[in-house]
C-alpha cells in the first residue's frame, strides 16, 4: 500500500513541476513581449528612437544550423544601429545564438552594428565571460543600459 501511495504522490508531483514549467515558460515570453513594447514605446515617444522587432527567414540556415526564422530587435538613433536580445533568461548558448543573429542581421542589411546589447534579469554567470568575448553588453535590468 505504502509503494502505491508512493507513486501516486510522486506522478502528482510530476504533474505539478511540468504545469510549474510551463507557467514560466509562458510568463517568460510574455514578460519579453510586455517589455519590449513598453521600452519601444518609452524610446520612441520620448526620445526620437526608432525600435523595430526584425523577423527575417534564413535560408540558408546561418543562424541555428538550418532554415528557420530569425527574429532581432533593432533600434537606430542617428545614424546609430543597436542590436539587442530581450530574455527572460540567458545562457552560454543563447549569447553565441544572439551573435549570430546579429551577424545575419549586419551581413543580409549590409551594415555593421555600433552596440550589441543582452537585457535579461536572468543571466547565467557562465554567459557573462562569453558575452565579453563576443562584444555584447550584458545588462540585467534596462536602467543600466548607458544613454549615448
Amino acid at each position: 500500500e505504502f509503494d502505491r501511495v508512493h507513486e501516486e504522490i510522486m506522478a502528482q508531483a510530476k504533474k505539478h513541476d511540468r504545469s510549474i514549467g510551463a507557467l514560466g515558460a509562458r510568463w517568460g515570453l510574455q514578460s519579453e513581449t510586455a517589455f519590449r513594447n513598453a521600452l519601444a514605446g518609452i524610446l520612441e515617444e520620448s526620445f526620437g528612437v526608432s525600435v523595430r522587432n526584425v523577423c527575417e527567414f534564413d535560408d540558408a540556415g546561418e543562424v541555428f544550423g538550418r532554415p528557420d526564422q530569425v527574429e532581432i530587435d533593432i533600434i537606430v538613433k542617428n545614424g546609430m544601429l543597436l542590436l539587442m536580445e530581450l530574455k527572460s533568461s540567458i545562457d552560454k548558448g543563447g549569447m553565441y545564438i544572439f551573435e549570430r543573429k546579429a551577424r545575419f542581421y549586419e551581413r543580409h542589411h549590409h551594415r555593421k552594428a555600433d552596440r550589441l546589447i543582452v537585457i535579461s534579469p536572468m543571466i547565467d554567470p557562465r554567459a557573462i565571460p562569453v558575452a565579453q568575448a563576443l562584444g555584447i553588453e550584458t545588462h540585467g535590468d534596462s536602467l543600466d543600459v548607458p544613454v549615448e
